[in-house]
């Protein structure tokens, strides 16, 4: 089991399918101790040995997950996708177990606005996150595209053409497209930060942030 001195750094996921379990296997190749929760024996004798401890339990029992000493944890993942009744029960468990940081996965976005009123902090919903992300990049000319928040956006793209030989500062690119260009890397260099005095050149790679459709605009002109 979790030791209980470390169980507030450790992250208890709850339902092992294909997002849990992934995930799960991730955070223990990063050195974070898990607790692996799900009611199918199979998912629970697939990981045993695996992951730091796991269990099988009903999740929508509150006792169950009591007993479990969930409410310690400092992070809760609550992995179940579609089987939507028990990803809200299980959700409003934790926010009852007042555990500090509720991650859940979503499969709608009816089922993330009652996640979200039932007391999770962040709802994820790989599908359609995605998929959103790859529209952008497929209709785009983007070479990488992250939603910071809901209109916002960090992306990639390569410097334009016009911005060739001229500083940060000299082209006006916040004051034109709204824009900020916060790295930039050289041609089989890695990222450094940008400043106004950063020159530009041919086959540089951009990181800028700004609202989306203002990216997607300085994106076009490359």
């Amino acid at each position: 089991m979790v030791d209980k001195r470390n169980r507030h750094e450790a992250v208890a996921v709850i339902g092992l399918g294909r997002f849990g379990g992934a995930l799960a296997m991730e955070l223990v190749g990063r050195d974070v101790e898990v607790l692996g929760v799900d009611n199918d024996p199979k998912n629970v004798q697939h990981f045993s040995g695996r992951l730091t401890h796991v269990v099988s339990a009903d999740s929508t029992d509150p006792d169950a997950l009591a007993q479990l000493g969930i409410g310690e944890f400092g992070r809760a993942v609550v992995g179940i996708g579609t089987d939507i009744e028990a990803s809200i029960l299980t959700t409003s468990i934790l926010a009852d177990l007042e555990v500090t940081s509720i991650w859940a996965k979503s499969i709608s976005l009816q089922h993330s606005r009652i996640l979200r009123r039932v007391g999770a902090h962040h709802v994820v919903q790989p599908e359609h996150d995605m998929g959103e992300r790859v529209a952008h990049l497929v209709t785009g000319r983007m070479l990488d595209y992250v939603e910071i928040d809901e209109g916002y956006a960090l992306i990639k793209t390569m410097a334009p053409r016009w911005a060739d030989g001229k500083t940060l500062g000299a082209l006006g690119i916040r004051s034109t497209y709204g824009v900020t260009v916060v790295g930039i890397k050289r041609p089989d260099g890695r990222f450094t930060y940008a400043a106004s005095d950063t020159l530009i050149q041919n086959g540089d790679t951009l990181l800028v942030a700004g609202e989306t459709a203002s990216a997607e605009r300085f994106a076009e002109e490359t």
